[in-house]
């Protein structure tokens, strides 16, 4: 019968820094993605290659791959600069690039697989195609998506791997075509400097002056969380799940990443065609919540085509965290909730006052049914009460991630002699010798001595999957001589594991493929002239440079449009023509207003999109 050929599936985390990604790997991680100091989409999460040098050579050890986020756009003077960084991360042992400039590949990079960036837009079937044809080994999906819509990928590009974001914050605009935070302050996301306008409060005024919302977090979206849908992820053709994050803090990395590392076994474990993309095994010492480290509540986004409720953070673009329940009686400074709750002193709650802004406060003391506040806030009765800062959880969280590689042991007799030998997960052996012994005068003894003594393995990186013991009778060794044949075992197994990991490499060879556009203009992102060559050897005439190269110029946006987004604000508020029950009466053009400055809004509702222009 011939065996299946199994797919890997991939859990891919964060890593802010070294510490983040060894926690990420500890956690259950299949492949983790790091910037080097300069190129990232996170100008705050840069890395000295040495550093992404010692994340490869542990992530290595679990046969974990690291992959370099070099994913902003490049002016012309930057290429060479970014071609350096790309051969010292080759050196320090990266499995593959994510690029979004395409001059990139007209300069030419390290021979190893390359990742198109979700900064690339990738939702239209035609454009990830293409992606495959002229060579991308994958292509990392808008998170806008619904499950049809990347079906419908999967079919046109059946070759290409898949990734899709399943966790984490959301950007409310389509990936590469947010230009606000460039137009207002010159700082752009396309370049890793994203200032987060989204993330600030707007008023939303009607073409007549009136207030449809003061002061609100209207782009402020809530974080994705498809743990529910990973299955039917896996069905639509997507291998690679990734966790957003280079900027949260290590207890969110650990708990995130322990949870859905969870969600993905159960998924293997239901079938035969799917295995981990990686080995070890993950021993968590805490119990996983993405509620209990930083969230502004979660929604599934688009994934399931419709959404229902509200996907907007409407009254705080901060973390939200856990909901412990509702204020039952308050005053100046205290509160009770309205059930059993495990807060503890120093834990930081949050509620949304009568004022309809977000509060927050420390529990100073809890005193029976009373939870003590560090200052005179006062909950209205009825609040929900959310924990965001659980101290003692993030703690453990960072503290409780464990992975190991398991080991068949078995103890076999050459001429003799007696042998302690170990297997791998990789089907790597070593074998120490323990002598000759002598007869065991208590064999059940020396037995069960040495099933325990090759069953605790301590803080290294194996742990006894099974102990077989196959020799022609059982022998007495000193339980200092057994430890040692463990010791020196793990050393000889470490030192395999070392040298095993075989990294894949691919040099780019450049299909010429037609794009299924003939022209584009800015919202291609070209700012520098091999990405301009590489789309007209690719049958496309970029007509307008990007928005970055042309403000670097001296030229305004004026009139462009900064953001295009599946969230819209005639939805949000109950306006939605496509909605039977919708209210009427709203006198459009509608314009956000933030400190003095008006974005007029323009809706195409055949397309459920939303988009902000420069500010009149």
């Amino acid at each position: 019968m011939q065996e299946i050929k199994k797919i890997n599936l991939e859990l891919l985390a964060p890593a802010r820094d070294l510490e983040a990604g060894k926690l990420a790997v500890l956690a259950g991680a299949d492949a983790v993605y790091i910037a080097a100091p300069h190129f990232g989409a996170r100008q705050a999460a840069g890395n000295s290659l040495e550093d992404i040098k010692k994340l490869a050579t542990f992530a290595h050890l679990f046969k974990v791959k690291v992959y370099l986020v070099l994913n902003t756009i490049l002016f012309d003077e930057e290429i060479p600069q970014a071609q350096k960084i790309a051969r010292g991360a080759y050196e320090a042992g990266v499995d593959a690039f994510i690029i979004q400039d395409l001059g990139l590949l007209k300069a030419g990079l390290p021979p190893l697989p390359i990742f198109a960036s979700t900064q690339m837009d990738n939702r239209a079937p035609e454009h990830v195609e293409f992606l495959e044809k002229i060579g991308f080994d994958r292509a990392i999906l808008a998170r806008e998506l619904s499950l049809d819509q990347i079906k419908k990928i999967r079919a046109a590009a059946p070759e290409i791997e898949l990734e899709t974001f399943v966790a984490g914050a959301l950007c409310v605009s389509y990936s590469g075509h947010c230009y606000f935070s460039q137009a207002a302050l010159n700082r752009s996301a396309n370049r890793g400097a994203c200032a987060q306008l989204c993330r600030q409060a707007f008023t939303l005024r009607d073409s007549q002056g009136q207030i449809i919302a003061h002061d609100k977090f209207l782009l402020s979206l809530k974080d994705f969380n498809l743990a529910a849908k990973l299955g039917d992820l896996v069905s639509a053709g997507v291998t690679s799940f990734k966790i957003e994050g280079r900027l949260k803090d290590n207890s969110y990395v650990a708990n995130v990443v322990s949870h859905f590392n969870q969600e993905l076994n159960k998924i293997i474990a239901q079938g035969e065609n799917y295995q981990r993309a990686s080995l070890g095994k993950t021993f968590p010492s805490f119990i996983s919540d993405p509620a209990r480290t930083f969230n502004r509540g979660f929604t599934e986004y688009f994934i399931n085509g419709k959404i229902k409720g509200s996907i907007a953070s409407l009254d705080s673009q901060k973390s939200l965290g856990k909901f412990v329940g509702k204020v039952k009686k308050s005053g100046r400074g205290w509160l009770v909730l309205d059930k059993a709750h495990q807060l503890k002193n120093g834990d930081g709650l949050c509620f949304i006052g009568k004022d309809g802004a977000m509060h927050g406060a420390y529990a100073n003391a809890i005193k029976d049914d009373r939870i003590l506040l560090h200052r005179h806030e006062e909950a209205p009765v009825g609040a929900e009460i959310y924990c965001n800062q659980d101290l003692a959880f993030e703690k453990a969280a960072t503290a409780g991630v464990a992975r190991k590689i398991g080991l068949k042991l078995e103890i076999i007799e050459k001429k003799g002699e007696v042998f302690v030998r170990a297997t791998d997960e990789d089907d790597l052996k070593a074998e120490v010798s323990l002598g000759a012994g002598e007869l065991a005068e208590k064999p059940e003894a020396a037995e069960i001595a040495a099933q325990e003594a090759f069953s605790k393995w301590g803080d290294t990186m194996f742990y006894g999957q099974e102990i077989s013991l196959n020799w022609s009778a059982p022998k007495f060794f000193p339980r200092a001589a057994l430890n040692e044949a463990r010791r020196e075992l793990g050393e000889k197994m470490l030192a395999l594991r070392e040298k095993s990991y075989v990294r894949q490499e691919k040099k780019f060879a450049d299909n010429p493929a037609k794009y299924y556009l003939k022209s584009a203009d800015y919202n291609f992102n070209v700012a520098n002239e091999l990405a301009r060559e590489f789309w007209a050897e690719h049958g496309v005439e970029i007509t307008e440079d990007s928005l970055e190269l042309q403000m670097r110029r001296g030229k305004k946006p004026a009139g462009k449009v900064l953001m295009t987004t599946k969230h819209c604000l005639k939805r949000e508020f109950g306006y939605c023509p496509k909605n039977e029950k919708s209210k009427s009466g709203l006198r459009e053009p509608l314009s956000l207003e933030r400190e003095g400055k008006r974005y007029p809004l323009r809706f195409d509702c055949r397309k459920c999109q939303m988009e902000v222009l420069d500010w009149e």
